[in-house]
């Protein structure tokens, strides 16, 4: 399915560049390192931080790393307001800044920025490249049994309710070409965690943008703590059934 946006980036400024977002809070473990991963794995990419005002000092080490180096910004905000919410809040940074490119990823290095290349020429197929863990059987490392076995039939039960074709639908490692997101109304998009991951896809799809997936071998966190919860959880649970119904009812 050829994508509603078309391939208009016109290979000049900004629109030849892709930005990456950055959602966080209390990684000052993990900031310093991914940071410099991110910038070197390609020459096109630069970073936007976006931190909920961490009180590990997150948002001070963000400034002093966009000090020195230009491809680096921080967005601050005033308190935890959730991971959906920060990348919306990129995504319009991004828009107005003229990129043509904006993609999604942790700053724990569960999300290995030697990816970022592939996910970027995935996008001269695709309007959405996906970073899979599940396309080419199950590759992820250092989760427990039953966190792993949550996630996996969690997006069996996410294909199942919506349609969408995708055996990651709740990968938060993406690329959006730029008229993908400047087709979504994100005033209508209050996910998060899980179900924001899943609700963005299911709307791209929907408004006749392709979808596919790269495979990516996702590593757990090997420092700070884990954002995961039982409300997010069940936020998706639910969440998939909203996005079905709004779209039976042309809602979407």
């Amino acid at each position: 399915m050829s994508g509603a946006g078309g391939r208009g980036a016109d290979g000049r400024g900004r629109r030849s560049r892709a930005l990456v977002i950055l959602p966080t809070y209390n990684e000052v473990e993990n900031l310093g390192a991914i940071v410099p991963a991110i910038l070197a794995a390609d020459e096109r990419l630069d970073i936007l931080v976006v931190d909920d005002d961490s009180p590990d000092g997150t948002g001070g080490l963000a400034d002093e790393l966009a000090a020195g180096e230009p491809r680096v910004r921080v967005l601050h905000r005033e308190g935890k307001l959730g991971l959906g919410s920060a990348y919306l809040t990129g995504f319009r940074d991004g828009l107005e800044r003229g990129y043509g490119l904006l993609l999604e990823m942790d700053a724990d290095f569960s999300h290995d920025p030697e990816y970022l290349p592939g996910l970027l020429e995935a996008t001269e197929t695709w309007d959405v490249a996906v970073g899979s863990r599940y396309l080419t059987g199950v590759n992820v490392i250092n989760w427990p049994m039953s966190r792993l076995l949550l996630s996996y039939f969690a997006n069996k039960y996410a294909r199942w309710v919506t349609g969408l074709r995708v055996t990651d639908a709740t990968s938060g490692f993406k690329c959006f070409r730029r008229e993908v997101l400047e087709a979504l109304d994100f005033s209508e998009v209050d996910s998060t965690g899980y179900a924001f991951q899943i609700e963005m896809s299911f709307r791209a799809w929907k408004r006749g943008f392709s979808v596919g997936e790269v495979p990516i071998v996702f590593v757990d966190r090997d420092t700070g703590e884990s954002k995961m919860s039982g409300a997010i959880v069940r936020e998706a649970v639910w969440r998939v059934w909203a996005l079905r119904l709004k779209s039976l009812f042309g809602r979407l």
